[in-house]
This record gives C-alpha cells, sequence and structure tokens, in this order.
C-alpha cells in the first residue's frame, strides 16, 4: 500500500538526537497525533489538544505525518523529496488541489516552526513577521504547529520539555496575531516598545511602587530590552530591582515556572553596576553549580548598569523548585564571581558520558553580521560537551566581545549554538583577520578539548 514506506524501516539516524529508527520515529509521531484526542494526554500538549479538535481535516495531518521523513537517506532535501511522495499519495487518493497544496507544505516546511523558534529570537518583531510571511494562511500555521509539536515529542522522550514548549507556544501566538494584522502591516518596533513599556509601568503602578522609582528604571533600560520578553517577565524582573534595597550586592533573582505536570524550568536575572562582559564568568559559575544553561540575553540601562537573564534547569532538566537552600546558593556563589568578574571562575570539567564521546565531529563556526540590529551573529556547531558554553564566553571575552544574547539549542550530542555579540564600541565586528583568528580559537580550542578528554 505504501511501498515508499520499505525504504525507512529499520533506517538508523546516527546521532542521539534521533533515538528511534525513521520508520519507528513516525509511528510515534502518528501515535502522538492519536493521543491528541485522548483526554488522558491533553495535559501533556494542551494547545495542540485544542487546536487539533478544530482542525478542518485530520487525514491532512495524518498524511503529512507519515510523509514528513519518508525520504530520508535518498541524498537531497528528504522535505523536498517527501512532498512530491505526498503528492502523488493525495493525487491516487484524489485529495482535491488545496487539500493536497496543504499537505504538501506542511511536509516541505515540517521543520521551519521548531528550526526558528530554536535558534532565532522570537521576542523580535522582525523576526515574527519574517516567519510570518513564509506561513500562507492561519490554517496552515495551526496545522504546523501540530504536526511540530507532535514531532518533536516523537523524536526523543527527553527532548520535548517546558521551555521548547513555551518558545513554540510563544512563536503560534505572536504569528497567529501577525497573521490576522497582516503580513504587509508590521507593528513598528517603535510601537512595540513603547507600547510594552506603558504596559510594565501600568503594571508597577498596580503593585504600590512609586511612580518616581518606577519611571526612572523604566527609563533607563534600553529599548532592546523591551523587545526580549513577555511583560509578565519585565515586571517580575523590575520588581526585583525596586525591591532591592543594599546597593553594595547585585539584584540575583530567581523564579520557576512548569507546566501541567509539574516539569518546568527557572529563570535567574542579574542586576548590577558593571562596565564588564559578564556572560563569560556568570557561565562558568552556573557551570561549576551543574546546571544547565538554555537560553541568556543581556540588555544596559544608563550609568553603566546590564540587566542578564538565563534560563536554566538542574541536572534533571527541570526547575528548581523544592531547592530553596540551592537558589541561595546560586545568588551566593554568583553575587562573588561578578564582584570581580576579572578573577574568572575555573571551569570545572566534569566527565563527558560515554555515549556523547562516540559521537565526535569537527566544529563549524559561521559569522555574519545583522545589520538591523548592528551585531555579529556567531553560530557555533560542535559536540555536547560538559562545561561547552562556559568555555565559549571565556572565548568570546578574551577577544573583548561583549554577549548581548546568545541562543542554546542542545539536539542529543549535537550543540547549535548562536551568539550575538559587538565589540567595547556597541558596533558589530568589522576587521576580517579579527573575524578569522576569533574562528579558528573557537574551532581548535573546542576541538581540543573534544579530543583530550579520556574516559
Amino acid at each position: 500500500y505504501l511501498p515508499e514506506f520499505a525504504n525507512i524501516v529499520g533506517q538508523m539516524q546516527h546521532d542521539l538526537f534521533h533515538v528511534y529508527t525513521v520508520d519507528a520515529h513516525t509511528l510515534h509521531l502518528i501515535r502522538n497525533i492519536v493521543r491528541l484526542g485522548d483526554q488522558k494526554y491533553q495535559l501533556e500538549f494542551p494547545l495542540a489538544s485544542s487546536l487539533a479538535k478544530e482542525l478542518p481535516k485530520q487525514e491532512i495531518l495524518y498524511v503529512a505525518g507519515i510523509y514528513h521523513d519518508i525520504a530520508k537517506g535518498r541524498g537531497g532535501d528528504h522535505s523536498e523529496l517527501g512532498a512530491v511522495d505526498a503528492a502523488a499519495f493525495c493525487k491516487r487518493h484524489h485529495f482535491s488541489e488545496r487539500d493536497t497544496k496543504l499537505v504538501c507544505w506542511l511536509v516541505e516546511e515540517h521543520l521551519l516552526m521548531s528550526m526558528t523558534a530554536q535558534k532565532k529570537d522570537i521576542a523580535d518583531p522582525d523576526i515574527i513577521y519574517e516567519f510570518a510571511a513564509q506561513v500562507p494562511s492561519i490554517i496552515h500555521l495551526e496545522y504546523l504547529y501540530v504536526l511540530t509539536v507532535c514531532d518533536i515529542a516523537a523524536t526523543n522522550p527527553k527532548l520535548w520539555n517546558s521551555w521548547r514548549a513555551s518558545l513554540l507556544q510563544q512563536l503560534f501566538v505572536e504569528t497567529r496575531r501577525a497573521l490576522r494584522r497582516g503580513v504587509d502591516s508590521p507593528v513598528s518596533r517603535t510601537e512595540w516598545v513603547y507600547t510594552t513599556r506603558q504596559e510594565v509601568r501600568t503594571e508597577l503602578f498596580k503593585a504600590k511602587f512609586s511612580a518616581s522609582h518606577v519611571n526612572d528604571l523604566v527609563d533607563s533600560l534600553e529599548d532592546e530590552y523591551f523587545l526580549q520578553g513577555s511583560v509578565s517577565d519585565i515586571v517580575w524582573q523590575c520588581s526585583s530591582i525596586l525591591l532591592h534595597t543594599d546597593t553594595s550586592l547585585p539584584v540575583i533573582a530567581i523564579r520557576d515556572k512548569h507546566n501541567e505536570h509539574g516539569k518546568g524550568f527557572s529563570q535567574i536575572m542579574i542586576y548590577l553596576k558593571s562596565d564588564k562582559d559578564l556572560f563569560a564568568a556568570t557561565t562558568a559559575m552556573l557551570e561549576q553549580l551543574s546546571l544547565n544553561v538554555l537560553s541568556a540575553r543581556i540588555s544596559a540601562a544608563s550609568g553603566d548598569f546590564n540587566i542578564s537573564n538565563f534560563v536554566i534547569t538542574n541536572s534533571d532538566n527541570d526547575a528548581l523548585s523544592g531547592e530553596p537552600n540551592r537558589k541561595e546558593l546560586i545568588k551566593e556563589r554568583l553575587s562573588e564571581a561578578l564582584d570581580d568578574p576579572d578573577d574568572y571562575p575555573e571551569i570545572i570539567s566534569r566527565r563527558t558520558s560515554r555515549a556523547l564521546k562516540n559521537f565526535s565531529f569537527p566544529t563549524e563556526v559561521m559569522l555574519s553580521n545583522d545589520p538591523i540590529h548592528h551585531k555579529t551573529v556567531i553560530e557555533v556547531v560542535t559536540p555536547d560537551r560538559p562545561g561547552l558554553l562556559a568555555r565559549i564566553g571565556h572565548i568570546l571575552y578574551s577577544h573583548n566581545l561583549s554577549v548581548t544574547s546568545a541562543r542554546i539549542a542542545t539536539l542529543g550530542e549535537r550543540v547549535e549554538d548562536v551568539f550575538f555579540v559587538s565589540e567595547a564600541n556597541g558596533l558589530p565586528l568589522s576587521n576580517v583577520e579579527q573575524c578569522e583568528q576569533l574562528q579558528h580559537d573557537i574551532c581548535e580550542q573546542l576541538d581540543e578539548l573534544a579530543s583530550t578528554e579520556s574516559y
């Protein structure tokens, strides 16, 4: 009935990201679609379950799920080749031209949403409208979201977590809003910043903070800061700063976020006066404390103040709730480390698992300049190793580069991290030789790290 399926039966995917063969992964994806209609599983995928019930034709989702990876191993782009096979299936089964086009679009673009959520700054309105411009309609978006959730959850039992769920949901909600508004009428960055500032002020006034203190703080924060998070996140951060009384110590606040099953992640906010780049010292200390960094953002304020925001999990990939003593230890150790960033925290060498050591490949580093945000974008693809983020941070620090944002994506044994950096003058790198040296140093040091480890 499906002769093309024979090509993926028992086909291995030689990485730790995909823990199933291609055929088994596909069947897990189909099972996830079925489970969306089972109340027992709706808590795990609340938004996807809700949307799936309203999709006009369930068969479109199933066919896209069957064909999304069916062309793996043939050479070439499996998404494009799979779309050709899907079109033939739809023709054999007398799908309408409209439904056939939707199935083929889903197969061809099945990685679009996950890659955008994990690798790009989806708090940026320009990124939202760039993504929305690639989605023909809200129906396409709803099908794609449901397929993406079921695909990620079928790839690796440990891959679907609260952080990835929150990223995908944020991208879905903002894109749906953009499509309703019309991609030809995007919200300007100025309007986005102004609206967010005013909403933050309103919430802080409601919390009975002094109007003058609120206005002084909100006005001191750079515009970019108000593009980087939800109003609730910014209000929490500003409230922590306004409540802080000991100006000799940095403001360090930690809070937890959970999904319906209790799993989640924690957020760390650091606010202090410093003219040093604190990313390297912070990541080194978080590594010492055996914490996983999922995302990082650094924003400036007037008077050389910085706000750093890190999304973290513990070694069980969960939030730090129920660990009050550990949270206090984190605050204490970070305060010590950031008191003098030149006294760089030691990067503790932890053992690399035997499974990770069996997957090794040369580090790849790509540099480009972002003309909109005036930053240099550094993409690093390398094998996962304990302490990796801290080591990259130290290399950037040694080149006198400031990190303004970082997107961390660990896919099994493979890390695909993106860093937005600038020189001390706030401008992107312009010297070709400096770029080549930076690229060389990152590759050399990370590859040396991998080659010198012992069991």
